[in-house]
């Protein structure tokens, strides 16, 4: 099988397409988690805590001088990513509790015992008989 062949093969599997449409939709929640927090979810703390923009909070290490831009610590924006990573990994989690909770449910249904064979009916009263004799 050609190069071609097999890569057409393997991008043709059903998981490929699942694993694609779940990185198509999770860039798309990530950005709706990344405008929540940076729009709504930080403006109002920032406020509280004194007119912090936290997109903007850093420590500056070095302050720029001349064509040398400064050196800072972006604090800020990691606080607005460790959010971001708190709100996707909470989602995450509520999907796969729901996902494991269904599985549960069609899993919980304990199928019947199959009836035993006519050899497992003979081989248990072979057994039977030969605890009676041995108590006889």
């Amino acid at each position: 099988m050609s190069l071609l062949g097999e890569f057409k093969a393997f991008a043709m599997r059903g998981n490929v397409i699942d694993l694609a449409v779940g990185v198509v939709i999770g860039a798309a929640f990530g950005k709706i988690v990344t405008a929540l927090v940076d729009n709504v979810i930080m403006p109002p703390i920032g406020m509280a805590i004194g007119g912090v923009d936290f997109a903007k909070w850093k420590w500056v290490l070095k302050p720029a001088a001349g064509d040398v831009a400064e050196v800072a610590i972006g604090i800020g924006a990691f606080i607005n990513t460790i959010i971001q990573f708190t709100i996707i990994a909470f989602a995450i989690f509520l999907v796969v509790k729901m996902v494991n909770r269904l599985s549960r449910k069609e899993a919980a249904k304990p199928a019947e015992p199959p009836a035993p064979t006519v050899d497992q009916q003979l081989l248990t009263e072979i057994r039977d008989l030969l605890l009676a004799q041995k108590r006889a």
